[in-house]
């Protein structure tokens, strides 16, 4: 079962549960110290009584001065051995029996520390024998005595002790108390308040913790805490703009697609024209057309709804370019320069209309690159592409000589709104070209150390499962 209380509760009961374990530790020492010193004071009394004991002419003492001297010190009786003497020098009512015996002349703390607790807890009337150092060069000096002044005087000093000791304990329980609230707890319960806000509405900028200018531990976790808050505000905005462009998509893509479907039929009609100009481009329209009624159809083929497997078959790469060239129109009067360099009659391995959407999307960004500029120069402006195969994979490279990538760009370079380079971008083309060629096995990456931007593409081919001529006999 959890403790009912918060964690100011718990930091006070912890501080009363010190202050008292404080309290004990100062406490035993300080009462045992107390039996010592009270007795090591009847030793000193008992010492001047015995010099004036043993100064008596032939120890001839009055009773009645010997009681005087006894009463003084406290004592029953007092003693002192010389050599092999053992010389009563005062007795007093003389009791017969002694019921604990303490030498002050060889003193052990666990020992002394028991003896002072069975005193103050002891409920005869005990008496005891206190054996010190005697005067004259005398071996030892003894006084016998009742325990219950002992008692007492103990009594006396552990009440006062314990009334200053808590006193004192509990000033610094306060003070401990309140620091560690304002140090610790006080921050503690900002944090938390601040996550409940944040979880109630974490798109809310408003939401976001602000940093205190503490240096410590508590001050680190404010500044990650508000580094991630900020983090997942901005993926919650992001993921609520691509649900709402999703939305729009849907919309968008069903109007589209009864335009370009009223389209395909007018291009049919324009197959039937003798005008051999016509013949030549018609074909070509119908196969855009195909291609852009078959995008509307995948709504925007990225998102939820992902690619199809790809329909690997051999493919052309030089007609494949061609077609990608005239996509993008870039004819005689455009000032930009189409390069095509690849291996004479190269093909891939690949699915023809998803690599024609790789390659279409990433010339279509060196081209919107190039256009950035603002004039163009036909002599520098320039999108090369080259093909070749490197044993078991095709390998394409896209350049163009524009203004290259940005370092913020590179950051998120194929992921969807985050790796546009150029104002206004969605960030959608390289995004799609690379899960495109990863659908084929493939790889995609910015080349390093090139002008402009390069982009190269390496798909494999698949694998061919070798039958052994055993197999191939017996299905014969």
């Amino acid at each position: 079962m959890p403790w009912p209380l918060g964690l100011s509760g718990k930091l006070l009961v912890l501080t009363i549960l010190f202050a008292v374990v404080v309290e004990v530790l100062i406490y035993v020492p300080a009462v045992a110290n107390f039996r010592l010193n009270w007795l090591n004071d009847r030793l000193a009394a008992a010492h001047t009584a015995a010099l004036v004991l043993d100064a008596a002419p032939s120890g001839m003492v009055p009773e009645s001065l010997a009681r005087q001297i006894l009463s003084s010190i406290g004592a029953r009786a007092v003693a002192m051995k010389m050599g092999n003497t053992r010389r009563l020098l005062a007795v007093s009512d003389m009791p017969p029996q002694v019921d604990h015996e303490i030498d002050m002349r060889s003193v052990m703390w666990p020992q002394t520390i028991y003896d002072a607790f069975r005193t103050l807890f002891d409920t005869k009337k005990d008496v005891i024998r206190v054996i010190g150092a005697a005067p004259m060069g005398g071996d030892f000096l003894e006084i016998v005595l009742d325990e219950a002044p002992l008692q007492s005087a103990m009594v006396r000093f552990s009440a006062t002790i314990l009334i200053v000791s808590l006193l004192i304990s509990a000033v610094a329980a306060i003070v401990v108390y309140l620091a560690l609230h304002y140090l610790f707890v006080r921050p503690m319960r900002r944090i938390t308040a601040n996550i409940m806000a944040f979880r109630a509405d974490p798109e809310n900028p408003a939401r976001i913790i602000e940093r205190s200018g503490r240096r410590d531990e508590i001050g680190t976790t404010e500044d990650e805490l508000g580094a991630m808050q900020r983090d997942l505000a901005s993926l919650l905005n992001q993921k609520n703009h691509l649900a709402a462009l999703g939305l729009a998509v849907s919309k968008i893509n069903h109007d589209l697609r009864n335009l370009l479907a009223s389209a395909q039929l007018f291009s049919d009609q324009l197959s039937s024209s003798p005008d051999p100009k016509v013949q030549r481009f018609a074909p070509k329209l119908m196969r855009q057309l195909e291609r852009a009624i078959a995008f509307c159809q995948s709504t925007l083929s990225y998102g939820a709804a992902r690619e199809a497997p790809p329909d690997r078959k051999p493919v052309a790469l030089e007609p494949l370019l061609e077609e990608v060239h005239e996509t993008l129109g870039l004819g005689l009067d455009v000032p930009i320069r189409w390069i095509v360099a690849v291996e004479r009659g190269m093909t891939v391995d690949a699915d023809r209309d998803q690599l024609f959407r790789a390659l279409v999307n990433i010339a279509r960004n060196s081209k919107q690159a190039l256009e950035s500029r603002g004039s163009r120069d036909p002599a520098r402006d320039q999108i090369r592409i080259t093909g070749r195969r490197e044993g078991s994979v095709a390998v394409i490279e896209v350049s163009d000589t524009g203004p290259g990538i940005t370092d913020k760009a590179r950051a998120h370079l194929f992921e969807a709104f985050q790796g546009s380079t150029r104002p206004g971008g969605s960030g959608l083309g390289l995004a799609i070209a690379a899960e495109l060629v990863r659908a084929h096995g493939g790889d995609i990456k910015l080349v390093e150390g090139t002008i402009g931007a390069t982009f190269r593409l390496s798909i494999p081919d698949r694998a061919v499962k070798l039958e052994r001529k055993g197999d191939e006999r017996a299905s014969a």
